[in-house]
């Protein structure tokens, strides 16, 4: 039996790894800032507000991504985060690797569902 905070632990790991691919390919479409890119992550994975900042600090200390500061009206300015060259560079790489790999993993899942099939019906 799985102990719940083995799990949990289990899908930390997992979306440590994507996280930042995730902020890279929002930004690799157009600049964001900081709250819009949480909002849009939180959408598709269960994360809290604050993940997204220490990833967005890391890329910009990185040169992933540069900031720059836009006056909103009734209100303090936002810090837009936006993709360096070497932060697309680093992308397209990161990119191609995941997809690599998920393309591995679904094969060796399908070939383990495939053998547990002809165990259970020979």
């Amino acid at each position: 039996m799985v102990d719940i905070n083995e799990e949990r632990f289990v899908n930390v790991q997992y979306k440590k790894g994507v996280l930042e691919l995730c902020v890279l390919s929002l930004l690799a479409k157009r600049d964001c800032y900081g709250y819009e890119i949480s909002e849009t992550v939180s959408k598709s994975v269960d994360i809290s507000e604050s993940t997204i900042y220490p990833i967005l600090r890391r890329l910009k200390d990185e040169r992933l991504v540069t900031t720059y500061l836009v006056e909103e009206s009734g209100g303090p300015p936002r810090k837009y985060y936006k993709l360096t060259d070497f932060g697309l560079e680093q992308f397209t790489k990161s990119k191609a690797e995941w997809l690599e790999f998920t393309k591995t993993i679904n094969k060796f899942l399908e070939e383990e569902k495939r053998k547990k099939k002809n165990i259970l019906n020979p």
